[in-house]
């Protein structure tokens, strides 16, 4: 049996991986003071595990030198 042309592609992994990082003093006090500001922008508390990978797609997606060198690896 052949195998059926839909057009809805087949769907991303969307399964996370885990990542264990140690940051410097001052680094967590930024990220604790950035998890303050963000409860005042939306009303809302967020762990600072749950911000960083925002942060992190963020920065890299506003990398130009990364997109460029990444579309060179392709």
């Amino acid at each position: 049996m052949s195998q059926p042309q839909i057009k809805l592609q087949k769907l991303p992994d969307t399964k996370p991986t885990k990542h264990t990082i140690s940051v410097m003093p001052d680094l967590e006090v930024d990220l604790e003071a950035y998890a303050k500001v963000y409860e005042k922008a939306y009303g809302e508390k967020a762990d600072i595990s749950a911000l960083i990978p925002s942060m992190l797609a963020s920065f890299l997606a506003g990398d130009t030198g990364f997109k460029k060198a990444k579309r060179e690896l392709a």
